[in-house]
């Protein structure tokens, strides 16, 4: 198992917006979405969802699939470890292959 997390795509779209000079707020405007939204999602606490990242696209030109998959890479590197999870699998394995 993989233990580096990938990038959460809010770290990009923080980088750009910077590198672009736009503020949060400004940017948080022209997106029509909450300044809270925003900055939760640049900092990796809020997912990137499917209406954000076309929106994005509409204001940068950032292309909606490669943040879509950077946040899919992300939830699925936190998923893999999670203790509860990593345990309920090995019994889901064991119990299948007792199955079979």
């Amino acid at each position: 198992m993989n233990t580096r997390i990938p990038t959460h795509p809010g770290d990009v779209l923080k980088e750009e917006i910077e590198s672009r000079g736009i503020s949060q707020k400004k940017f948080a405007e022209l997106l029509s979405v909450p300044y809270t939204q925003l900055n939760e999602i640049l900092n990796g606490k809020r997912p990137v969802s499917s209406d954000f990242a076309l929106m994005v696209e509409a204001a940068l030109g950032i292309n909606p699939m490669l943040l879509i998959n950077m946040q899919n890479r992300y939830n699925m590197a936190i998923a893999q470890q999670k203790p509860a999870l990593i345990e309920r699998m090995k019994n889901i394995r064991k119990a299948c292959a007792a199955m079979w």
